[in-house]
């Protein structure tokens, strides 16, 4: 077991840097991480000196060809995560990487073996199977407790991004920025996937960037059907078209009961859970509010301290990325493809003895009196 802090450096500093860092504080207060220079362009700096980062560079070379960083924590633009992560990996350091691994399927690939070859960590976001009430709901399922999983329902979206042409550009898009987080979830939730059919497009035509108007590329508006190895069904509702919502996050049927998460997979609010055999609806306040969907960072720092395996594996990002691209292959040929990847989920056991707030089925307790 290591003593001495895991040494951290960053390439990108852009707006997800404001979620990072004060992960990378938490950590050093333990003793557990420190963060030893931060690298990005240079009106960056003064913002990232001010987030608390202790030295800036330019040239990402400063973390990359520095001995005494163990980790690269890459929050540089998606176009450029596969260069990133093969030069860190190539460096001998650990990575973590925000989301998606990669935007090319046979680049990602040989992203993993890397690491295979390296003997190092690398770990990809989104970390929505790290949170407390996912890992609940995973173990509820796991435990058979709605019998067997057939139904899949995911969603999450917002009116979309005003500050960079590059999500509406080719490259960009809906699926690689929004509906990763669902496919995340789902394939942790339920397993590895066989087959994938999408409806893609495009909604608005015309967006407004930093005052400039643009034409539309890449899909801002998506519907998603995934078959699981299993034999369960799901549905992803994606898209930059969506103002407001007030529906679950993930839903769960089973052939027993369901199950369906509060808030967003990557915010939760508690959730809900309805068995056949107790004939009312439990409903489970969020216990962790303050959970971080930048967590995966103090996972992987705790993993390196206690020399353990992350439950975040780069297979798991590897076959997410295959089901976006050929969801996006789908959208534009209007059939089914197969999934050829796979990979090993993560196991979770539910909390014993969760407080619940039991809500009866007052349509079900009227048919059992009629």
């Amino acid at each position: 077991m290591s003593q001495q802090p895991v040494q951290i450096g960053i390439v990108g500093c852009g707006n997800v840097l404001e979620a990072y860092l004060p992960q990378c504080e938490k950590l050093q207060q333990r003793g557990l991480a420190r963060v030893v220079v931060a690298c990005g362009r240079s009106h960056q700096k003064a913002r990232a000196l001010a987030l608390g980062a202790p030295a800036f560079a330019t040239d990402e070379r400063a973390v990359f060809d520095n001995p005494q960083i163990d980790l690269v924590l890459l929050l540089a633009s998606m176009r450029e995560h596969g260069r990133l992560v093969r030069a860190a990996l190539s460096a001998g350091k650990h990575v973590l990487v925000e989301k998606p691994l990669a935007t090319d399927l046979s680049e990602a690939a040989e992203l993993v073996q890397l690491a295979r070859k390296q003997k190092k960590h690398l770990v990809c976001a989104p970390f929505t199977i790290l949170s407390p009430t996912f890992q609940t709901i995973a173990g509820r399922i796991g435990r058979g407790e709605i019998g067997k999983p057939c139904l899949g329902r995911t969603r999450y979206g917002w009116a979309g991004p005003w500050w960079s042409e590059w999500f509406y550009r080719q490259g960009g898009g809906c699926i690689f920025d929004l509906a990763v987080y669902c496919i995340n979830s789902l394939t942790g939730l339920l397993g590895p996937t066989r087959r994938v059919m999408a409806m893609t497009g495009v909604a608005i035509p015309e967006r407004e960037i930093n005052g400039k108007k643009i034409k539309v590329e890449a899909e801002d508006n998506t519907q998603i059907t995934l078959e699981f190895q299993e034999g369960a069904f799901a549905t992803v509702m994606s898209g930059f078209t969506m103002q407001q919502y007030r529906s679950p996050a993930v839903e769960i049927y089973g052939t027993t009961g369901m199950v369906q998460m509060l808030g967003d997979d990557w915010d939760p609010d508690g959730y809900e859970l309805w068995r056949n055999d107790a004939g009312c609806w439990q409903v489970f306040k969020e216990t962790a509010p303050d959970w971080p969907w930048a967590d995966g960072l103090r996972h992987l720092v705790e993993c390196l301290h206690s020399a353990v395996a992350p439950l975040v594996t780069p297979e798991h990002a590897y076959h997410v990325l295959e089901v976006m691209l050929k969801a996006q292959q789908s959208g534009r040929e209007g059939r089914a493809l197969s999934i050829d990847s796979t990979f090993v989920p993560p196991q979770f056991e539910a909390a014993a003895g969760e407080p619940a707030h039991l809500m009866h089925d007052r349509t079900r307790a009227h048919v059992a009196e009629a």
